[in-house]
This record gives C-alpha cells, sequence and structure tokens, in this order.
C-alpha cells in the first residue's frame, strides 16, 4: 500500500519541499507519495488527527502552523519543545510525535556560511516566527550568548538582560556594528525585491543568511558590501534530509534532493518557509500569545510592515513591531 506524507501549511503552493522529498522516496525505492495540504488554521487540528492513520508516515507543517501544531501531538523532542514550534511529525503506533528539523538545516548551514572563520560571539536575527524560533535555539548552542524571543526563550536565557527598544533604522545599523553576523527568518524579499534592511548600512565583512531561496535584494546588496552571503536552500536542504530520516529510517539521497530543488528552482518556485507575507493572523497570534505587551513577535513581515522590525546584540530575534535588545554584549 502506497504511504502517504503531507505537507500541511497555508498557503503550500510557492513551497519546494514537494519536488525535494518525492524525488527522495522514489530513490530510495519507497512507495510513498508527498501531497501538499493547503488547510487554513482552523482547520488543522482535523488535519494534525488525520496522521494517525496508518496511511500516512508522518507530515511536515509550514507557515502559518509550526507553533499552533505543538499541542496537538502526543509528545515533541528537545528541539520542538525547546523552540516551541514543530516543522516534522512522525507516528509512533497511534501517538504523534512533534520535532525540530529546523534546527539542524541552520546548524549545516551556519557552519557552511562561516567556513574557517572563528563562530561570532554576536548575531542580528530578523523574524519572529517558527523559523526564528530553530534559528535563535542552534544560535543559543552555537554562541552560548544569544538572546532569544523575548518571551519565549527567556527562560532559558535568564542571565541575559533582555529589554524591547522602539524599532529605528539607526538601532540596527548601530547592532550591526557590533555583530558578525545577519539572519533574515522573515519573508521580505520574497515576493518583491524590498529588504528587511537598507543595503548603506550593512557594514562590510559580515556574514549574512537570508532563508528566503532566491538572491534577494538583501542578498545582492550584502555582496556589494563586500560581505559574505548565503540564501536558505542548503537549510532547507538539510532539514528535509533529516525528516526523510525520521519518516524513512532511511539516509537521506543528498545529491538527489539537491538536483530536485536546483530544478524547482530552475522552473519558478520559491519559498521562504519560516515567516508568511501578509499573514494576518500569525501576527496577532504572535504577538498576543507569546510575547504580551511588547509587540517583538510579530510574524507579518511583509513588505507592507518592512519599517517594523527588531534588533538584538547577541543572537536576538528581530520581528515586527519592536527591537529586542541585550545588555549583555560586547565581543
Amino acid at each position: 500500500m502506497t504511504k502517504r506524507i503531507v505537507l500541511i501549511g497555508h498557503p503550500v503552493a510557492h513551497s519546494l519541499s514537494g519536488a525535494m522529498q518525492q524525488a527522495a522516496l522514489d530513490a530510495a525505492g519507497i512507495d510513498a507519495r508527498y501531497e501538499l495540504w493547503d488547510r487554513a488554521p482552523i482547520a488543522l487540528p482535523g488535519a494534525i488527527g488525520e496522521l494517525r492513520d496508518d496511511d500516512f508516515l508522518g507530515a511536515n507543517l509550514t507557515i502559518p502552523h509550526k507553533e499552533r501544531a505543538v499541542p496537538l501531538v502526543d509528545r515533541l523532542t528537545e528541539e520542538a519543545q525547546a523552540t516551541g514550534a514543530v516543522n516534522t511529525i512522525t507516528r509512533e503506533g497511534r501517538r504523534l510525535v512533534g520535532h525540530n528539523t529546523d534546527v539542524a538545516g541552520f546548524d549545516v548551514a551556519l557552519d557552511r556560511l562561516v567556513g574557517r572563520q572563528k563562530m561570532p560571539r554576536q548575531a542580528v536575527l530578523l523574524g519572529a516566527g517558527g523559523g526564528s524560533r530553530a534559528v535563535t535555539y542552534s544560535l543559543i548552542r552555537h554562541l552560548h550568548r544569544a538572546e532569544a524571543l523575548v518571551r519565549h526563550f527567556a527562560r532559558s536565557a535568564a542571565h541575559m538582560d533582555l529589554k524591547a527598544m522602539p524599532w529605528h533604522v539607526s538601532i540596527i545599523e548601530s547592532e550591526l556594528a557590533r555583530t558578525k553576523l545577519l539572519v533574515n527568518a522573515t519573508s521580505i524579499g520574497l515576493a518583491d525585491d524590498a529588504s528587511p534592511v537598507p543595503g548603506d548600512i550593512l557594514p562590510p565583512d559580515l556574514l549574512v543568511l537570508d532563508l528566503i531561496y532566491k538572491r534577494t535584494r538583501l542578498l545582492r546588496d550584502a555582496e556589494a558590501a563586500r560581505d559574505t552571503a548565503m540564501d536558505g536552500e542548503l537549510m532547507l536542504l538539510h532539514q528535509g534530509a533529516a525528516a526523510f530520516t525520521l519518516w524513512t529510517g532511511q539516509e537521506a539521497p543528498l545529491e538527489v534532493m539537491a538536483q530536485a530543488l536546483s530544478e524547482a528552482r530552475a522552473g519558478g518556485l520559491r519559498s521562504a518557509e519560516g515567516e508568511p507575507a501578509g499573514d494576518g493572523d500569525e501576527t496577532g497570534s504572535q504577538t498576543e500569545g507569546e510575547n504580551g505587551g511588547q509587540g517583538v513577535a510579530g510574524a507579518d513581515d511583509s513588505a507592507e510592515t518592512a519599517t517594523a522590525g527588531a534588533t538584538a546584540g547577541a543572537g536576538a530575534s528581530l520581528g515586527t513591531g519592536a527591537a529586542a535588545g541585550a545588555g549583555s554584549s560586547g565581543g
């Protein structure tokens, strides 16, 4: 019997995961099909409930469901628990297990971006949704001093002095002058040529990672500023490979998956698996449910909200509406 794996999101037509995962399943000789399910938030509980059926190997979750899925599974892995976000679901009998393979994907991308250089001690992170949570968790482990999304990660970074600040380009410029790493986990630049950061404030010798899978204006500006720039394809590839292994118990065929990604991108597909463009409902749930009155974690980072955001000194989160700063900076 043909097994099923589904990507649940809203929307999902933009996603590159389908081409990548189906190619991997076919190459491994696994009788399974990877399906795209466009489900609005109100339909998420029912969609996840269907996964308990024996027809399914598991699922991926993308915008805007990564955080909403947390209470809908039976068990969370360490990464999913720590980030408060689920992007992969597996089955243990009829029990569902939530994983976060975005963490593993970002780890690989960060290591490749840094290369032989010394790992930066400070970072600026743009975005405050599910993708940003995985990046923040990874930065905490890598940098040992990374800030967190102010409310959720305050418990795991209690030794740091976190504070919210009003958004202003000058704040970002000041923080970028003190850091070596900039990560964009918003969708600004996905649908147009906007950038979350003005190109003229990018200092030279910065490491810039944009989770959008195309050569965005941010990346072009970074290259013009003599920075090292990378898009999100490597993170997508390795988070997908980790998910494939969880579902199948087999090593992922990375070369096959990479080729499928390249062909899908050439065909015009593009994706930002972290934050949606124009998903107002996600913004409301983030700001109200996670960050209280501080307004630090809105995930609706579309071009129209590009003038709002957040910044911080040591592996912090930049999100719609405010700036999160760290008092414990310094090298």
